[in-house]
């Protein structure tokens, strides 16, 4: 008599694990960029200066010709409600990171720059900011500081020589953006630089803080 030969069904042989693997590869495909997005969130959208100030700024404060942390003043309610907004439209519960990322962005792309007058400094506060839609590099780090402090996050001035630009306490960024102690770079007078970047000639020049 010949021998019954029994095949063993497809879905037990060699190809089920090639299935499986399969399986398991679209699962990490499909849940890799959603973390991904969830540490790295990115505004999705950049507002204008005319979409976030709505109404009339009143203008009454002393101007400085010096960077002082007396024009910090995130909770100024006009500050406060155009930060905001900023961020709303920007954001959809991105957290922290996507609201630094929308306010870096919004002073670097609506940011214009406008030097000084001749022989003098003269530092805008973030509402002259806002109102005249430029200035130097002194006025947009205060602009940015001042709409960064407005949402909780802690900044300081970077100053190097003919320059300066703010950093933003980040812990929560990846480490690709920021410094060994958590601190981020943003320099929005630098219209190529993305966040945490900036320029190649300024990376090593001595630097001191405030803040």
């Amino acid at each position: 008599m010949e021998e019954e030969i029994i095949e063993e069904p497809w879905y037990k042989g060699p190809i089920k694990w090639i299935i499986s693997l399969f399986l398991i590869l679209i699962i990490l495909l499909w849940f890799i960029p959603y973390y991904g997005v969830k540490l790295d969130p990115n505004p999705s959208y950049i507002p204008t200066i005319d979409e976030v100030v709505t109404s009339k700024i009143i203008v009454n404060e002393t101007h400085f010709n010096f960077i002082s942390l007396e024009m910090i003043n995130g909770h100024d309610p006009v500050i406060k409600e155009i930060a905001d907004k900023i961020v709303v439209k920007a954001c959809n519960k991105g957290g922290k990171i996507c609201h630094a990322k929308a306010l870096f962005y919004f002073v670097r792309d609506n940011f214009e720059y406008i030097s000084d007058p001749t022989a003098y400094e003269y530092i805008k506060t973030a509402k002259e900011s806002l109102v005249s839609g430029g200035g130097d590099c002194d006025d947009s780090s205060v602009l940015l500081a001042n709409l960064l402090d407005a949402v909780g996050i802690e900044t300081r001035f970077v100053f190097i020589p003919s320059h300066v630009y703010i950093q933003a306490y980040l812990p929560e960024a990846l480490n690709k953006y920021k410094t060994p102690d958590n601190w981020v770079v943003l320099d929005a007078t630098c219209k190529n630089c993305d966040f945490g970047e900036q320029p190649y000639q300024n990376q090593n020049k001595r630097k001191t803080y405030l803040g």
